[in-house]
């Protein structure tokens, strides 16, 4: 994404440009709600501005939802107070067709009310580094996690099974690690009671299995004021 967006603006002003996301996005993974910022010499019309990265973005499958001014001392990563993701679970034996490469597929069933009571140990402020990556280059381990809730609903393919999880920000695949131990969980391979056990551990080898990023979605930012109120 970063880099087909730098090349798009290379296009309309003299380069090179380099654009500051809200979040990381690793291979695989969806940015529904991503958030970017960038500094350009002319004052474009926002929506201008939007129609002709568009225009210079295909065919990739990138898309400029809406542009708007901010100040100099706003920073899309570093003005942001929440981050909220989706990751999608299909239960269904028969190989996805439309939402192949956008959920993960599994061929059995999982029980949600389960996997809820495991995610609710994982809520407030902890030590995450069983569900941190060996390669996290975050300062600390210490993180707030302020929702991680767990829903089945039908999906146009089959029976999914949502996660929606919600922090000022995460930790290097924490969010995939999360998924993978609690769907062991919901599988019946876990008790619920074993993720308050592998949490307290410290240790990434407690944690589960990672899940692909293939069903995972950057779905929102959260700002102290909404900078795209006006653009609306």
């Amino acid at each position: 994404m970063q880099g087909a967006i730098e090349t798009a603006l290379a296009r309309l002003e003299p380069g090179p440009h380099t654009i500051a996301a809200a979040g990381r996005t690793d291979t695989g993974v969806h940015g529904l709600g991503q958030v970017a910022h960038c500094d350009l010499q002319k004052a474009w019309d926002p929506f201008r501005l939007s129609e002709a990265l568009n225009h210079h973005l295909k065919p990739n499958p990138v898309a400029i939802v809406a542009c708007t001014r901010v100040d100099d001392d706003w920073h899309a990563r570093f003005s942001a107070i929440e981050r909220q993701y989706l990751f999608r679970i299909l239960m269904r034996r028969a190989p996805a067709s439309h939402d192949a490469g956008q959920v993960w597929q599994i061929n059995h069933d999982l029980d949600v009310a389960a996997m809820q009571e495991g995610a609710n140990h994982l809520l407030g402020n902890h030590d995450f580094t069983t569900f941190r990556s060996s390669i996290c280059q975050a300062q600390s381990p210490q993180k707030t996690l302020d929702e991680l809730r767990v829903e089945q609903v039908q999906g146009f393919s089959g029976l999914e099974v949502h996660f929606h999880v919600r922090a000022r920000s995460f930790l290097h695949n924490q969010v995939r690690s999360f998924v993978g131990t609690l769907e062991r969980v919901g599988a019946g391979a876990w008790d619920p009671v074993d993720v308050k056990t592998a949490l307290e551990a410290r240790d990434r080898a407690a944690c589960g299995p990672v899940c692909p990023g293939h069903g995972l979605y950057l779905a929102r930012v959260g700002y102290p004021s909404d900078p795209f109120s006006a653009a609306e």
